[in-house]
C-alpha cells in the first residue's frame, strides 16, 4: 500500500461518489431544491444535518452535516462510517478538515487485521494532498509507537525505528548505549535504565543545512514503566506502554518536519529507557550526577521520566539552539488540571507560548499554557544534594516537574509539554489509542516562524 492510499486518500476519480458539505443552518434551504423523492430518501434517513450526520441521495451523492466549525470533526468520522470505497468533495474543503479524514483511517493492525478498510478521499490539488499526507502519517507514525506494546517497543526497538527515519530522509544518526551514557556524565539516563535487561541509551539526530536555524526537540523514551523500586499498583502500570509517548510524538514532529523541507536545522533527542527492577535498579535515596553537573536526590523511583530529559536537555542546551521543545508523558498532575485531551505547556518566553496556543486552536490541537511559577521552587531542594527529583507536597506536581526541568536549559527559549499521549476514547479522528498531541501545533509555528 502506498503512503498516499495509507492516509485514506487517492489521485484518482473514477466512480468516486461525490460528498458535500452541508452547514446545518442551510438545510432547510437546499431541501427546496431537490425533487420529492429526494426529500423523502432524507427523511426515512432521519437526516436533519447535524453535525456528523451524512445520508444518500437517489443519485449516489451523499450530503454531510457541518456545524460550521474548521476542525478534526467535520470529516474524521466519516472514513470508517462510510461504506468502502472512493469518494470526492468540494475542492474547497480546508486543509485540517482533509487531515481529520486521514486520521479518521487509522487502525492499529500490528498484532490483529482490520475488520474493513476505511474509505479513500480523492483531493485533485496535489500540493495540497501531499501537505496533508505528510501530516497524516506523521500522526499514524507517532500512534503506531505508542500503540506496540513494550514487548516490540524496549530501547533498542525505538532506536531502529529512529534509524529508520533517519535513513527515510538522509540524517545523521549516533546513539550512546549503556555505559557509554556514563562517559558522557549522563548519569540520570543510565540510572533510570540499567536494571533493564535490554540497556538505556540516548538517540541522537541531526538533518538540515547547518546554516539554517537550530531547533531541537526532546522527547521522553520510558518504554516501559515499572515505577522502578516505588513500584507502581497493576492499575497504574497497565497503560505504561504509552510512556515513551513524548518520544513518539518527537519523532512524528522530526517525521514532519522533513517530509515537509522546513528550513531549520534539525536535532532530535530521545533518551530511551526501560523504568525496571532488578539488583542493580536505582533506590530512593540514591544520589545521580547528571550532564550538567547538578546533583539529583531520588526521592522517588517512579519520578523518572525527568531524569531522562535532565541529561538530554542540558545536552541540547549546549549549542543554544533557537527553540527546545520537550515532550513527556510526565505527571499525573497535568492530567488533574487539564484532563486527558489537552497538553499542558509550560514555556519560558511569552511569545513562543502564544504563538503556539494560536496555532493549537486553529488545528484543533489544543494545549493550555500552566505556569512555571518561580516561588515552587522550594518543593525541589535537597538536604544532601542540588535537587530533589520529586516534591515532597502532593501539590502542583505538574508545575515543579517543569521547574525541576527548567534548571537544565540554559540560555535558549523552551517549550515543555506533559501530554497523556493517548486517547482514552474514541472521537472524530481521534480513535482511543496513542495520541500526536501538540504535534501540529508546534509544527504550524515552526512553519510560520521559519518556512
Amino acid at each position: 500500500m502506498t503512503d498516499l492510499e495509507n492516509a485514506g486518500f487517492s489521485n484518482i476519480d473514477t466512480n468516486a461518489s461525490r460528498l458535500h458539505l452541508l452547514k446545518t443552518p442551510d438545510f432547510e434551504a437546499f431541501a427546496t431544491t431537490l425533487s420529492d423523492e429526494d426529500r423523502k430518501w432524507l427523511k426515512r434517513q432521519g437526516f436533519k444535518c447535524a453535525q456528523g450526520q451524512f445520508a444518500w441521495l437517489q443519485n449516489g451523492e451523499v450530503i454531510v452535516g457541518w456545524d460550521g466549525n474548521d476542525d478534526l470533526n467535520t470529516l474524521g468520522h466519516l472514513p470508517m462510517a462510510l461504506p468502502e470505497g472512493l469518494y470526492k468533495i468540494d475542492s474547497s474543503v480546508s486543509d485540517l478538515q482533509l487531515i481529520g479524514w486521514g486520521m479518521g483511517c487509522y487502525q492499529f493492525q500490528r498484532y490483529s487485521k482490520a475488520s474493513r478498510s476505511p474509505a479513500t478521499l480523492y483531493v485533485d490539488d496535489a500540493e495540497k494532498r501531499q501537505r496533508v499526507v505528510n501530516s497524516v502519517l506523521a500522526t499514524f507514525f507517532t500512534r503506531d509507537l505508542i500503540n506496540t506494546p513494550a514487548q516490540d517497543m524496549a530501547p533498542s526497538h525505538l532506536q531502529a525505528e529512529a534509524e529508520a527515519l533517519a535513513d527515510q530522509f538522509g540524517a545523521s544518526i549516533h546513539t550512546s548505549v549503556g555505559d557509554a551514557l556514563l562517559d558522557m556524565e549522563c548519569g540520570a539516563i543510565h540510572a533510570v535504565g540499567r536494571a533493564a535487561e535490554d540497556e538505556p541509551r540516548l538517540i541522537d539526530i541531526t538533518w538540515g543545512d547547518p546554516s539554517h536555524p537550530k531547533i531541537t526537540i526532546v522527547g521522553k523514551g520510558v518504554t516501559f514503566d515499572s515505577g522502578g523500586l516505588n513500584m507502581k499498583p497493576s492499575g497504574g502500570m497497565r497503560l505504561m506502554k504509552k510512556d515513551m509517548g513524548g518520544a513518539a510524538i518527537a519523532m512524528g514532529l522530526a517525521y514532519l518536519i522533513m517530509a515537509e523541507k522546513l528550513p531549520i536545522r534539525l536535532r532530535l533527542l530521545v533518551p530511551a529507557a526501560e523504568n525496571s527492577v532488578s539488583g542493580n535498579a536505582f533506590r530512593p535515596g540514591d544520589v545521580l550526577h547528571t550532564h550538567k553537573g547538578l546533583t539529583v536526590e531520588i526521592d522517588n523511583t517512579d519520578a523518572e521520566g525527568r531524569l531522562l530529559l535532565c541529561d538530554a536537555l542540558s545536552i541540547a542546551s549546549e549549542e543554544k539552539p533557537e527553540l527546545i521543545v520537550d515532550y513527556a508523558t510526565l505527571t499525573g498532575s497535568a492530567r488533574s488540571a487539564v484532563g486527558a485531551e489537552i497538553a499542558a505547556m509550560f514555556c519560558n518566553e511569552d511569545n513562543v507560548a502564544e504563538g503556539i496556543s494560536a496555532n493549537g486552536v486553529k488545528q484543533d490541537d489544543p494545549v493550555w499554557r500552566m505556569p512555571l511559577h518561580k516561588s515552587y521552587d522550594y518543593m525541589l531542594k535537597s538536604k544532601v544534594a542540588d535537587l530533589v527529583n520529586s516534591a515532597a507536597t502532593p501539590y502542583a506536581g505538574a508545575v515543579s516537574a517543569a521547574l525541576f526541568l527548567q534548571k537544565f536549559v540554559e540560555d535558549s527559549p523552551w517549550v515543555h509539554f506533559d501530554v497523556m499521549a493517548f486517547n482514552t476514547r474514541n472521537r472524530p479522528a481521534r480513535p482511543e489509542g496513542g495520541e500526536a498531541m501538540a504535534l501540529r501545533s508546534v509544527y504550524e509555528y515552526l512553519e510560520n516562524r521559519y518556512g
